[in-house]
C-alpha cells in the first residue's frame, strides 16, 4: 500500500500493509487445535446460588472435533455449499460450534438477534433464504410460530444449559426451567432434533468442500435502526482479512509476547464481537470467556474476578456501567486483570474512558468499524494510546477519503466534515438480493476504486487522526442554517458528574427547524432538575447547539450490543407529535 499521512503514527509492531492467508475462516480453528489441541477455547457457566461461578471448559481440540461433527450432520442433512444457516442464539459454545461448524460444510452463517420476534426473524429467515436454522430452546417458540412461512427445511434446538457444569445444570433445570416455563417439546415437530442428538449421529469428520476465499462466508444483517435490515455479504476474504488486521493492531503495542484471556461480553451475533472477540480468540488460540447475557451484571463481573480477562472489547455503555457500579468502586471485584480495550459501536466520551481506566488501570482506545467492513476500519494505537476524541487510525492496506456530505462526489480535505468512505480487503462484496443499495453504498470514484460510502460524517486531521463528528441521518438542522451533531452535546453532557448516560435528536423529527431535546439518565442517587442540564450546556458550548428541551428517563433504549438507539428515541418522538 501507498504511504499514507497516518502510518507515521502506528505502533512500531504494525507494518502499513499484511500478508492474509488464502484460506476459508474455519481454518483457524484446525490449525490452533492442531498446535495446542489442549489449550482452553471456551468457558461457559453462570451464577449458582450459594455456589458462586461454575462453569465448564472445552478445548481447542475438542471445539475443533466439535465443529466437524456439526458440518457432517448439516451435509447429512443435506446442507449444499452456499446454503444459508440461521443462528438464532445468545453467547454460547454452541453458538461457536455452529459458526465454525456451517462454514466447514461450505455453508453461509446468518447470526440472528436473540432478541428478534417471531416476525422479525421470519423477515430475516425469507430475505437470507435460510433453510436450516440453530435456536435456542427459549426462543423455539418464534421459530415454530412462523415456520410454515419460511423456507426451513431442518431446525437443530439446543438449552442453555447444555455445556453447564453438571450441578449448575441440574440448577437450572430443576429451578429456572419450571419457574420460567422454558421446557419445550419438539417430538411432534417434522425436521426438528435437538442439539445433541443431532452432533451424536453425525460422522466425526464432513466432507471436504472446495471453500474459495471470494464465498460469502457470512451473512451479517445492519441498518435494522435505520430501516429496513440488509444482508452484508462478507466474504471468507473479508473475515479472515479483518481478524488478522485486528490481530496485528491487538499486539503490535506490545513489548513482550503475552498469553490473553478474551472476555465476550458483546454478542457474537454483531459483527464487531465475530471478529474482535471470537476470531481473533481463535486465531491465537486465547481462551474466550462467554458471556450469555451482560444485562446479567453480577455474572459478568464475577467472571472477570474469577477468570482474569485481560482484553475486553466493549461499547461505551459497558465500560460506563463498570466504572460506576458500586461494587467495583467498593473492591468487591477484581477487574484489574483488564489491560486492553477497544471500544466501538459508538462515540466513547471522554469522561467514560477516563473513568474506566482509573478503576481497572486498563488502556481503553476507540476504534469504528461497521458490518459491512467486517467490521472494524479504523482505531487509535494501543502502544502510544492514540488521541482522545478520536476514532484513531485506518488499520493497515485499509485507504480512507472523505467526500462532500451533499453529492458524495467530491473529496475534500483536512479539518472539513464530509462523508466517510473506505476501501480495504475487510470491505464487504455487496449487500444480499439489494442491488440498488449496493450500488448506492459500493461507489466508483473517478481513481477507478470501489469505495464504501460509510454515510457517517467524519473528518480528519492535518497528520492522520479521524474523528467521527456524527450519522448523517441523525444529524440535527438547526435555525440559521447550522447544522448540530448529537454526539457533541452527549460528549458535554457526560463531562456532568450527575449523568450516566445521555442521548441528542432533533425536534420535530424530519423537520427543517429543528430544536436539540436530550434525554438524560442520571447516575444512581442523584437528582437535577432540567435548567441545570441546560445551563451545564450553555456553559460549554455554542448557543445553537444547546438544547431547548430535557428528559429524565431511568434507562435508555439500546441495541443488543449495548448501542443507544437515538433512531428509536426520534421514533417515539414522531408518534408522540402525531397523536398530539
Amino acid at each position: 500500500m501507498e504511504s499514507r499521512v497516518w502510518h507515521q503514527h502506528y505502533d512500531p509492531g504494525v507494518p502499513p500493509s499484511l500478508e492474509y492467508p488464502n484460506q476459508p475462516v474455519a481454518q483457524f480453528l484446525q490449525q490452533t487445535a492442531e498446535a495446542t489441541p489442549q489449550a482452553r477455547a471456551l468457558i461457559f457457566g453462570g451464577m449458582a446460588p450459594l455456589l458462586g461461578e461454575q462453569h465448564h471448559i472445552i478445548t481447542y481440540g475438542q471445539l475443533n472435533d466439535l465443529a466437524n461433527r456439526f458440518a457432517a450432520g448439516l451435509q447429512q442433512l443435506g446442507l449444499q455449499k452456499g446454503d444459508r444457516v440461521a443462528l438464532y442464539l445468545p453467547n454460547c459454545p454452541q453458538m461457536v460450534i455452529a459458526y465454525y461448524g456451517t462454514l466447514r460444510a461450505g455453508g453461509i452463517a446468518v447470526p440472528s438477534n436473540p432478541l428478534y420476534v417471531a416476525r422479525e426473524i421470519e423477515h430475516q429467515l425469507n430475505d437470507s433464504g435460510a433453510k436450516f436454522a440453530v435456536s435456542l430452546s427459549m426462543l423455539y417458540r418464534n421459530i415454530r410460530e412462523i415456520r410454515a412461512e419460511t423456507q426451513l427445511k431442518h431446525v437443530i434446538v439446543t438449552n442453555i444449559k447444555e455445556y453447564f457444569p453438571g450441578f449448575l445444570k441440574f440448577l437450572f433445570t430443576v429451578a429456572k426451567e419450571k419457574k420460567d416455563g422454558h421446557r419445550i417439546d419438539i417430538s411432534g415437530d417434522a425436521n426438528t432434533t435437538w442439539f445433541q442428538d443431532f452432533l451424536g449421529s453425525a460422522p466425526p469428520m464432513p466432507q471436504p468442500v472446495d471453500v474459495d476465499p471470494e464465498d460469502t462466508a457470512v451473512l451479517m444483517y445492519t441498518g435494522g435502526t435505520t430501516g429496513v435490515p440488509k444482508g452484508a455479504q462478507l466474504t471468507h476474504k473479508n473475515v479472515v482479512s479483518n481478524a488478522i488486521q485486528a490481530a496485528t493492531w491487538l499486539t503490535g503495542g506490545r513489548s513482550e509476547d503475552t498469553k490473553d484471556v478474551m472476555l465476550t461480553a458483546l454478542p457474537l451475533i454483531h459483527c464487531y464481537a465475530m471478529t474482535v472477540c471470537m476470531n481473533l480468540s481463535v486465531f491465537f488460540g486465547y481462551p474466550q470467556i462467554l458471556i450469555p447475557n451482560p444485562r446479567d451484571f453480577k455474572h459478568l463481573l464475577s467472571a472477570i474476578n474469577i477468570h482474569k480477562p485481560t482484553i475486553l472489547p466493549g461499547v461505551p455503555t459497558l465500560y460506563n456501567r463498570i466504572a460506576n457500579d458500586p461494587d467495583v468502586q467498593a473492591g468487591k471485584y477484581d477487574v484489574k486483570s483488564i489491560t486492553t480495550c477497544i471500544s466501538g459501536a459508538a462515540g466513547l466520551p471522554l469522561e467514560v474512558q477516563r473513568d474506566f481506566q482509573r478503576i481497572t488501570g486498563a488502556r481503553v482506545v476507540e476504534g469504528y468499524g461497521l458490518s459491512e467492513a467486517s467490521p472494524v476500519t479504523h482505531a487509535n494505537p494501543l502502544g502510544s494510546g492514540g488521541r482522545i476524541g478520536t476514532i484513531g487510525l485506518p488499520l493497515p492496506d485499509t485507504d480512507v477519503v472523505i467526500v462532500d456530505a451533499e453529492t458524495e462526489d467530491e473529496e475534500i480535505g483536512p479539518n472539513q466534515p464530509g462523508i466517510l468512505c473506505i476501501r480495504g480487503p475487510q470491505i464487504m462484496k455487496g449487500y444480499w438480493n439489494m442491488p440498488t443499495e449496493t450500488a448506492n453504498t459500493l461507489r466508483t470514484h473517478a481513481d477507478g476504486q470501489v469505495w464504501l460510502h460509510t454515510g457517517d460524517v467524519a473528518e480528519m486531521s492535518e497528520d492522520g487522526f479521524f474523528r467521527i463528528v456524527d450519522r448523517k441521518k441523525e444529524m440535527i438542522l438547526a435555525s440559521g442554517g447550522f447544522n448540530v451533531y448529537p454526539r457533541d452535546i452527549e460528549d458535554r453532557l457526560y463531562e456532568h458528574d450527575k449523568v450516566l448516560e445521555a442521548a441528542a435528536i432533533g425536534v420535530p423529527v424530519g423537520g427543517t427547524n429543528q430544536r436539540t431535546k436530550v434525554f438524560v439518565v442520571l447516575k444512581d442517587g442523584e437528582t437535577a432538575t432540567e435548567e441545570e442540564m441546560i445551563q451545564w450546556c450553555r456553559d460549554g458550548l455554542a448557543p445553537y447547539k444547546v438544547p431547548k428541551f430535557v428528559e429524565f428517563r431511568d434507562e435508555l433504549p439500546k441495541t443488543m450490543v449495548g448501542k443507544i438507539l437515538r433512531r428509536e428515541l426520534m421514533e417515539e418522538e414522531a408518534q408522540k407529535n402525531g397523536a398530539g
